[in-house]
């Protein structure tokens, strides 16, 4: 099953500084209808102002990623840990029993990152805080893992099983994603644009696959994140 999410449609939020799309409900925007995708809570995709952030806030028990797709995102947290991210790095923080962080783009230009919410397998676990620096290359016309559970391979692990996946394809290349059966996937079409089938997906779209292998053709330079998961009961 595939089913389309128009970015036109998503929840939006416009603070001078910080204008954001909402793929689940969030903040001001709630759907009852669209709470969470599996143990996928919140996908944001975020703008964020040239000196400007998200000044120091809780969090708990949720496991936080963030993928920087341009510009610079500097974290900051109670942990001790101060940490500047450019593009394609990502950043993990088990909130854990508790956790104060700040997010700020320190830099001279708007930074776009996507901030990632996921359900923990349990409640309580300690919090901890991680990030990683891929080189832009491995996404190169190939699947590069991300983010897997802690009985993964992926450099970052979380407490869930959850695989992430980022890549990049030329105009015109083709590439599958396999969705085994008990497994359901959430595509996000972070830039550029493609085709799956007889669906077309634009720039900041996205697309839930359960228990489906899709074939992807890029119609133009493009940049994708698959986050694949066990299946909602």
């Amino acid at each position: 099953m595939l089913k389309k999410i128009d970015h036109r449609k998503m929840g939006k939020s416009d603070l001078g500084w910080l204008n954001s799309l909402f793929h689940f409900s969030f903040a001001g925007y709630f759907n009852e209808h669209n709470l969470n995708f599996g143990v996928l809570r919140v996908i944001n995709d975020d703008l964020v102002g040239a000196k400007t952030g998200f000044e120091l806030h809780p969090h708990q028990d949720m496991e936080i990623i963030s993928y920087v797709v341009s510009g610079e995102l500097t974290h900051g947290d109670n942990l001790g840990n101060k940490k500047t991210l450019t593009r394609g790095q990502v950043q993990y923080m088990s909130a854990g029993t508790g956790v104060y962080h700040s997010e700020h783009n320190l830099g001279d230009n708007v930074a776009r990152f996507l901030q990632i919410w996921i359900i923990p397998d349990k409640n309580g676990h300690t919090p901890t805080y991680g990030d990683y620096r891929f080189d832009w290359v491995d996404r190169r016309h190939q699947w590069l893992q991300v983010v897997s559970s802690k009985d993964g391979m992926a450099p970052v692990k979380i407490n869930q099983d959850v695989n992430i996946y980022v890549l990049e394809l030329d105009e015109n290349e083709e590439i599958n994603f396999p969705v085994k059966t008990g497994r359901q996937a959430y595509l996000i079409q972070i830039e550029g644009a493609s085709k799956i089938k007889d669906i077309i997906l634009e720039e900041r779209d996205a697309l839930e696959i359960v228990e489906e292998d899709i074939i992807i053709c890029s119609l133009k330079t493009a940049h994708f994140m698959v986050i694949e998961m066990a299946k909602s009961r």
